[in-house]
């Protein structure tokens, strides 16, 4: 008990003298950065004014977590927040969220949502994503403006611009682009479609190349538009 106590008391005294690794950043708003952040919630923490410095380490509150960059492992009772890239394992209770990259892995009961780009994997309720580069497994479903890997989710995979690899859903896979497969349960939809399509009833605008299975399969573009079973290019 005394190794954990004198334990805990260094990790509070290495946060608080940690404005000696400030360095000359301050035009960005950053005064420098820290191996270890504790706290109650942001701006509540050692070291004072935590919303000012990159954590290169540990970066853990009781309630909400919040740091221009964090590199390590970040945790948040509530919800966890950087405003730069995040590199490492991020935790938080309700959300997480990236205003740039993300570089690892996250998760959350809640929402993931980044501004910028996802590589490796996240996991959580729901997801809003610029762009995703690895595998994202929401339990409700995700929104994302472009994937490169794997969308899966029980209810709606939605892609705003182009999807690239392959979306599972339990409901409903949408696309503009689809490049790979969409595979869901109910129903695929894609304007333009360049891979396959798996559902009890799959639509495309277009199908430049590619196929469907299901038991309705609409190709607006073909000359024959609805067929059963398998539809394709001709």
């Amino acid at each position: 008990m005394n190794r954990l106590i004198k334990s805990v008391i260094a990790a509070l005294a290495i946060a608080a003298v940690s404005p000696a690794f400030a360095d000359d950043v301050e035009d960005e708003g950053v005064v420098g950065w820290t191996p270890l952040a504790l706290g109650i919630a942001t701006p509540v923490q050692l070291p004072w004014g935590i919303e000012k410095w990159d954590v290169f380490g540990l970066d853990a509150n009781f309630l909400y977590s919040d740091a221009p960059k964090m590199y390590g492992l970040g945790v948040g009772g509530l919800g966890l927040t950087t405003r730069d890239d995040m590199i490492g394992l991020g935790v938080g209770g309700l959300f997480n969220y990236a205003s740039r990259d993300v570089y690892g892995l996250r998760a959350t009961l809640g929402a993931n949502i980044s501004r910028g780009t996802v590589y490796g994997l996240e996991a959580g309720l729901v997801s809003y994503h610029h762009i995703v580069r690895g595998v994202n497994a929401e339990f409700l479903g995700g929104l994302y403006d472009e994937l490169y890997g794997v969308q899966a989710s029980i209810l709606v995979n939605a892609a705003r611009e182009m999807s690239y690899g392959w979306t599972v859903a339990g409901g409903v896979n949408i696309a503009h682009k689809a490049y790979g497969c969409q595979t869901a349960f109910v129903f695929n939809h894609a304007n333009i479609l360049h891979g396959c399509q798996i559902a009890l009833i799959n639509f495309a605008d277009e199908c430049e190349w590619g196929f469907q299975i299901g038991v309705i399969n609409v190709i607006m573009s073909n000359k024959l538009k609805v067929l059963p079973i398998v539809n394709g290019y001709f």
